[in-house]
């Protein structure tokens, strides 16, 4: 049976397609038409979605003829104990992620690191039991919040994240350094931190901006940019 996962995010949507909670396709989705076509190209049956802001109805409708949706919330059974003291308020791809990190990483204790709009850090024990983590700006807002909150500091269009210098030679190689180098300071940092008091961690990381993380963090991470997919469809089978 084919099954579809939905991951509605800040700035994109993306889905991924599975046989078998095997991953066949993914992609960006890009509107209700494409969706439709999808499930009648991969004759989908289950659909699962995780959003963090409201989706209007027109983008949904083409999966009011499956045989399953679920909508990920706080009162979904999934496969990992929840400790979070807020669950109503925790971004649904956060859980999603963690999910996932604990079937890739059985029997691990695991830091997830979502690296998007936002930079979550969320971390689940060896025994499956999620306790939460932190959020801090993500790169691009941290190059917006510096343009909007002051009078005269520029807005660095960010292409692509890249090295940059330790001293900044102009303005804008300044604001690069600050967010680029602040912010893989800030994430060797808080994994360190992590593993004083879990040595045998396992950091996994996902996210737009996780290739930027990848090539230039001293911790060594493992990448998966699927993981909120990943751990979409598992709740999705725990749950038929």
């Amino acid at each position: 049976m084919n099954q579809i996962a939905i991951d509605v995010g800040n700035t994109r949507t993306k889905y991924a397609i599975f046989k078998e909670a095997k991953l066949i396709v993914t992609d960006e989705l890009q509107d209700a038409a494409s969706l439709l076509k999808l499930i009648a190209n991969y004759s989908i049956k289950e659909a699962i979605i995780s959003s963090v802001r409201f989706l209007p109805d027109q983008e949904i409708n083409p999966l009011s003829g499956l045989q399953k949706v679920i909508w990920l919330t706080a009162a979904t059974p999934v496969p990992v104990t929840n400790k979070y003291g807020t669950p109503r308020t925790l971004g649904m791809d956060r859980l999603a992620a963690v999910v996932g990190a604990s079937y890739l990483f059985a029997g691990q204790d695991v830091l997830v690191i979502d690296a998007g709009t936002c930079i979550t850090f969320d971390f689940i024990d060896r025994k499956q039991v999620y306790y939460g983590g932190s959020i801090s700006p993500g790169l691009t807002m941290k190059f917006k919040a510096m343009h909007t909150f002051t009078g005269k500091l520029p807005l660095v269009e960010q292409a692509e994240a890249s090295v940059a210098p330790l001293i900044g030679r102009n303005t804008i190689e300044c604001l690069k350094s600050g967010v680029f180098n602040g912010t893989l300071a800030e994430v060797d940092g808080i994994i360190a931190e992590y593993k004083k008091q879990y040595p045998d961690l396992t950091t996994v990381m996902c996210g737009g901006d996780a290739p930027f993380f990848e090539n230039n963090l001293k911790a060594r991470i493992f990448a998966e940019p699927n993981l909120v997919l990943m751990g979409l469809i598992h709740i999705l089978n725990y749950n038929v």
